[in-house]
C-alpha cells in the first residue's frame, strides 16, 4: 500500500490519475447498478424488518460489479460507477423500512400504499443526493476523517484492478446455498424443515405467602432454537461477536428475565394456562403486549444517549453543513475533472423546487395547509443538517454504525411536538409526523451512504458529478420500484408479526401513537426509560442494542449470536494459528463475502417466494397461460407436509438445525483454507 493511502489519512494521489481517459458513466454500467440497486435493495429490505439490522452494501456491489463487468471489458472507474449506483438501494430502503412500515403497525393504513411510499422514498432519496452534493468537497476532501469502510471498499476494488481474485465465486455460491435452503424452510416454498423449535420449560408451582394469604405462583421459561438462517448467521458473522453478544443480552433480558417475572407475578392469568401450551402462548402474549413496549421506551432513551455520546461529532458536522451554504470557490482556470460536481447554484434551485412535492405530500396528509407549510420547514432544515451528521459519523465510523434511527427519532418528536401544538392530532397528526420522518430517514440513509460512495471513488479517480448524476439514477429506479417488494412481503409475512417485527418502524409507530394520537402505554414505556438509565449508569455497551434484542424474537437474536461466535472462533484460530496480519484480513473478509451471499440468498428467495405466493392468489384474474404456472403452488404445503412427515418423523426443526454445521464449516473452514493456499491473499480490506 502506498504511504498516501494509509487507512485514516486522507489520500492525495488518486489510483486512477485526473489525466486519465476511461469510460465511466456508461449506459451498462448505470443499467447494471440501477438493477442491482433494486436486488439488493429489497434483500435488505427482508433483513432489515426481521433482524431489525442492515448489511452496507458496499462490499457485495463493489465484488459483483468486478465480476460481470470485467468479462465485457468494463474499466475500472465504470465499476465505480456501478458500485455506486447499486449500493444507494440499501441505504435508501434502509430509511424506508425504519418509517414506512409504521404507517400501518400504527393503523393509520390497512395496507402499504404505492404511491404515498414511493413518494417518501423518491423525494427524501432526490434530497439526500442533493444535500450531500453541496457537502461533498468539505467531507470528503477537506475534513480529515478515516472513512474506514471507504478505504476498505477501494483496497478491494484496487486488488481485483491489480489481476488478483474478486471474491465474486464467495457470495454466488453462498447465494446459491442460502436461497436452496430457503426453499426448503419458507412456509410458503417446499417447506421440509423448519426453522426453529419452541418449548415452555415449566419449574412447577411455587407457594408464597404474602399480606397473610397464600398466593400459587407458576414459573418457567420459553426455550427456542436458534433460528436456522444463513442470512441471520451471515449478519452475526459480519457485525461480529461484541455487537452480536450484546443484542443476545436483549433478548437474554426480554425473554428469560422479563417474560418469567411477568408469568410469576400475574399468577392469576398464569393459572388460568394450566398446560405448557397455554404457557407458551401466554409468554408470547407478555412480550407482544408489555416487554416490547417496555423495549420501545428503553430505545427512546438509548437513541438520544447515543446522539449525546457523538455530540462533539454532531456539532463538528453541522458546523461544516451551515459553513459550506456559503460560496464554494474551485479554483481560478483549470478545474480536474476530480473536483467537479454538479453545479451547485442548480443543486440550490433543485433542492427548493423539491420542497414544492413535500408541501404538497404533507398537506395530503395533514389536511392542512399551514401544518404542511411548518412540516416542509422542518423537513428542510433538520433534513440538511442531519444528512450532514449522517454523513460525518459515517466518515468517522463506517455506514453500518450510522444512527440514522437516533436521528430519525429526533425528527419524529420535534414533527410531533409542532403538530400538537398547532391543534393537528389524531389520525392525520400521526400521518403527518410519519411522513416527515420518512423522508428525512430517507434523506440521512442516503447521504450517509453516498459520502462513502464519493470518498471510494475519490480514491480510485471517479469524476464527482458523474458518480453524483449515478447516485440520482439508483435513487429514482430504487424508489420507483421498491415499494412493490416491501408490499408483497407485507401481503404474504405481515410485517408487525414475529415474521417481520420490523422495530425501528415499531418504534416510530408507537411514539407517533402516542404523542399525537394519545395511546402511549406510558407505565410500560416509561419503567423501559428507566431501564435505559440504569443500564447507561453501569457503562453498558450500547442500550440501543440491547433494547432491540428485547424487541425481536428470541431465536431471531440467538442466530445472530451463533454468528457472532463463528466469527470469534475464525478470529481466534487464525491468531492461534500464527497467520500473518494480511492473511488475516484475506481469511475474515473471505468470510464476510459468503456471509453477504448468504444474506442476500435468502432474502431475494424469501421475496421470490412472496411473488409467488401473490401469483397463486391471483391466478383466476391472471391470462391462462400465465395462471396455468400458478397452479400448483396452493397444493405444495399439503404435499410437502406429508413429505416431512414420513421421512423425518415430524422433527422438521431438529432437521432444521443441521444446517448450522455446513455454515460453520463455510465460515470457518473455507477461509482458513484459503489462507494456506493463498487463493485470496490479496483480497485485502485492511
Amino acid at each position: 500500500m502506498d504511504e498516501t493511502e494509509l487507512k485514516g489519512r486522507p489520500i492525495s494521489r488518486p489510483f486512477i490519475a485526473a489525466d486519465t481517459n476511461l469510460p465511466e458513466l456508461t449506459f451498462r454500467a448505470v443499467a447494471l447498478g440501477a438493477v442491482m440497486a433494486v436486488v439488493l435493495g429489497a434483500a435488505n429490505a427482508y433483513l432489515g424488518m426481521r433482524a431489525g439490522l442492515t448489511v452496507a452494501a458496499t462490499f457485495p456491489a463493489a465484488v459483483v460489479a468486478m465480476a460481470l463487468l470485467r468479462p465485457w471489458g468494463g474499466s475500472l472507474l465504470e465499476e465505480n460507477i456501478t458500485r455506486t449506483t447499486a449500493s444507494v438501494g440499501e441505504a435508501l430502503v434502509a430509511g424506508a423500512i425504519f418509517t414506512i412500515p409504521a404507517f400501518i403497525i400504527s393503523g393509520v393504513w390497512d395496507e402499504l400504499h404505492y404511491f404515498e411510499g414511493t413518494a417518501i422514498m423518491l423525494l427524501g432519496g432526490v434530497l439526500g443526493v442533493l444535500f450531500i452534493i453541496v457537502l461533498r468537497r468539505t467531507m470528503v476532501v477537506e475534513a480529515d476523517l478515516p472513512f474506514p469502510e471507504s478505504v476498505a471498499a477501494a483496497e478491494l476494488v484496487k486488488a481485483g484492478q491489480r489481476g488478483n481474485q474478486t471474491g465474486a465465486a464467495y457470495v454466488f455460491k453462498a447465494m446459491g446455498i442460502a436461497g436452496a435452503w430457503e426453499m426448503i424452510k419458507n412456509p410458503y416454498g417446499v417447506q421440509i424443515v423448519e426453522e426453529s423449535a419452541t418449548a415452555f420449560l415449566s419449574l412447577g408451582r411455587s407457594l408464597i405467602e404474602i399480606g397473610g394469604r397464600s398466593i400459587t405462583y407458576v414459573g418457567g421459561f420459553l426455550i427456542q432454537s436458534p433460528k436456522a438462517s444463513p442470512a441471520l448467521v451471515g449478519v452475526g458473522f459480519i457485525v461480529g461477536p461484541s455487537i452480536s453478544g450484546t443484542l443476545f443480552s436483549g433478548a437474554v433480558i426480554g425473554w428469560l428475565v422479563l417474560v418469567p417475572l411477568s408469568l410469576f407475578l400475574n399468577p392469576d392469568l398464569a393459572n388460568e394456562a394450566a398446560k405448557n401450551s397455554g404457557l407458551m402462548n401466554l409468554s408470547i402474549e407478555i412480550w407482544q403486549r408489555q416487554v416490547r413496549p417496555l423495549a420501545v421506551g428503553t430505545m427512546i432513551v438509548a437513541a438520544f444517549y447515543t446522539l449525546f455520546k457523538l455530540r462533539t461529532s454532531l456539532i463538528q458536522g453541522i458546523g461544516r453543513a451551515v459553513r459550506d451554504l456559503r460560496a464554494v470557490k474551485f479554483g481560478n482556470k483549470n478545474i480536474s475533472r476530480l473536483e467537479i460536481d454538479l453545479d451547485l447554484s442548480k443543486v440550490g434551485i433543485a433542492i427548493l423546487v423539491i420542497s414544492v412535492p413535500v408541501l404538497l405530500l404533507y398537506w395530503y396528509f395533514s389536511q392542512s395547509l399551514f401544518g404542511a407549510f411548518v412540516l416542509t420547514v422542518t423537513m428542510l432544515v433538520i433534513g440538511f443538517l442531519f444528512a450532514a451528521v449522517a454523513g460525518y459519523l459515517v466518515g468517522l465510523l463506517g455506514s453500518s454504525n450510522n444512527p440514522i434511527s437516533g436521528l430519525t427519532l429526533s425528527t419524529l418528536l420535534i414533527s410531533a411536538i409542532l403538530m400538537v401544538s398547532i391543534g393537528i392530532t389524531g389520525s392525520l397528526g400521526v400521518l403527518a409526523v410519519l411522513g416527515v420522518a420518512g423522508v428525512v430517514c430517507c434523506a440521512a440513509g442516503v447521504a450517509g451512504d453516498m459520502l462513502q460512495d464519493l470518498k471510494v471513488g475519490h480514491i480510485l479517480g471517479g469524476t464527482p458529478w458523474k458518480m453524483e448524476v449515478g447516485e440520482m439514477i439508483g435513487v429514482l429506479f430504487a424508489a420507483m420500484v421498491l415499494m412493490l417488494p416491501l408490499m408483497l412481503m407485507d401481503r404474504v409475512y405481515e410485517i408487525g408479526s414475529v415474521n417481520l417485527p420490523a422495530p425501528q418502524a415499531g418504534l416510530m409507530a408507537l411514539m407517533a401513537q402516542g404523542i399525537v394520537g394519545g395511546e402511549m402505554a406510558w407505565p410500560l414505556v416509561i419503567s423501559g426509560m428507566f431501564l435505559a438509565f440504569g443500564l447507561i449508569l453501569i457503562n453498558s455497551p450500547s442500550p440501543m442494542l440491547i433494547a432491540v434484542g428485547m424487541y425481536l424474537p428470541f431465536d431471531s437474536t440467538f442466530s445472530i449470536f451463533v454468528g457472532g461466535i463463528i466469527s470469534w472462533i475464525l478470529t481466534s484460530s487464525l491468531i492461534r494459528r500464527g497467520v500473518e496480519r494480511d492473511d488475516q484480513s484475506s481469511a475474515v473478509n473471505a468470510g464476510v463475502l459468503l456471509s453477504s451471499g448468504f444474506i442476500a440468498g435468502e432474502a431475494l428467495m424469501a421475496v421470490l417466494i412472496a411473488f409467488l405466493v401473490l401469483g397463486a392468489d391471483a391466478h383466476q384474474t391472471l391470462p391462462s397461460g400465465i395462471a396455468s404456472f400458478f397452479t400448483w403452488i396452493p397444493a405444495l404445503p399439503q404435499y410437502t407436509e406429508l413429505l416431512s412427515e414420513k421421512i423425518f418423523g415430524g422433527f422438521p426443526a431438529l432437521l432444521g438445525g443441521l444446517i448450522f454445521l455446513p455454515l460453520i464449516y463455510l465460515l470457518v473452514k473455507v477461509p482458513l483454507q484459503a489462507t494456506r493456499s493463498k487463493k485470496t491473499s490479496d483480497l485485502r480490506v485492511d
